[in-house]
């Protein structure tokens, strides 16, 4: 019987903080992501398979600890038309995380 050869390989899981407190890891920059993509608190939400609610704490909590919003949101008329987009803060809080983890991927890659 031949055993099939598996991989042992380094992992990480990544998140930034401030004054020990998480403002963003994976989940939280695939919810801003997703939210600058469609344009839409609601529409990220079901995107990402998540509750409203769910992703609006997420958006609330952290614009609290980083004390910048992260998403601006506007209202449509009558028939809907509202939407939301990522801030400057939001934008770059997104950037800051992908860039920490291009790095942690590097460095893992040349171990």
């Amino acid at each position: 019987m031949s055993e099939s050869r598996r991989e042992l390989r380094p992992a990480f899981k990544l998140w930034l903080e401030i004054d020990g407190r998480p403002v963003i890891g994976e989940g939280g920059a695939e919810i801003l992501e997703a939210i600058e993509r469609v344009r839409s608190i609601s529409g990220a939400a079901r995107s990402l398979g998540m509750s409203y609610r769910y992703v609006w704490d997420y958006i609330s909590e952290a614009a609290g600890i980083v004390q910048r919003p992260l998403v601006t949101t506007w209202r449509g008329g009558g028939g809907g038309g509202g939407g939301a987009r990522l801030t400057e803060a939001g934008k770059s809080l997104v950037e800051g995380y992908r860039a920490a983890e291009r790095r942690v991927e590097r460095a893992l890659r040349d171990l």
